[in-house]
């Protein structure tokens, strides 16, 4: 699950970043607004946690930008900012709740997990595909019925290509969904986790369509 964290706090963002890597949530994090606003325009994420005070752009003006642009994400406010006019503002540009510093991790997880089940991957938190079966609250998979583990990258992996049934998807987009912006990829490292999903799932479970990426085996193929 790919979270952006928008924060210009150090401290706090640095604690949040590896309180999240925790809970198995893939994180990017930016401290102001402008890069925020990239983010949002270059990848695709499940949940946003958006701080209000930004440098360089505030929080709401890029909340405001990313539901024009018909951005999807949920968005949770976390902010000192505790005014019930704030609260209404944030609620009325675009955001999916709102969250007053300091507050408990443990509260923090809570929320999220209350917008995944509200948002549209997860209105059913249960994926399933030619007897795969993804669950991305607990992170359980089943395979023909039977339990199956995968690794963090590559349950992350298997998310990407199982949320677009047979889509193409490149390389350079799996590399996304599964690796945060400060991490060193290895040229071969999604060849690698397709060969080890292989493994568990069938030789042909995967397709590889040369030049372009992968994609899942559809029903007709079985």
């Amino acid at each position: 699950m790919k979270l952006l964290l928008i924060e210009d706090d150090l401290m706090i963002g640095e604690s949040l970043v590896e309180g999240l890597q925790k809970e198995k949530y893939q994180v990017d994090w930016v401290k102001d607004g402008l890069a925020a606003d990239a983010a949002l325009i270059a990848s695709d994420y499940h949940i946003v946690l958006l701080d209000l005070g930004l440098p360089k752009m505030q929080g709401l003006e890029v909340l405001r930008k990313y539901r024009q642009s018909k951005g999807t994400a949920a968005i949770l406010i976390i902010t000192a900012r505790d005014a019930t006019f704030d609260r209404i503002k944030g609620l009325d540009t675009g955001a999916d709740d709102y969250l007053v510093k300091p507050f408990d991790l443990d509260e923090l997880y809570a929320r999220i997990r209350a917008l995944l089940r509200r948002c549209h991957i997860a209105q059913d938190p249960s994926l399933n595909h030619c007897g795969l079966t993804l669950n991305v609250s607990t992170h359980e998979v089943f395979f023909h019925g039977e339990e199956i583990h995968l690794s963090l990258n590559e349950f992350n992996l298997m998310l990407a290509l199982i949320e677009m049934p047979g889509k193409v998807i490149s390389k350079a987009k799996l590399e996304e969904k599964i690796y945060g912006w400060d991490e060193d990829i290895e040229s071969n490292t999604i060849e690698v986790y397709i060969h080890m999903l292989r493994k568990k799932l069938g030789a042909d479970f995967i397709k590889n369509v040369r030049g372009v990426g992968y994609k899942l085996i559809n029903e007709i193929e079985k």
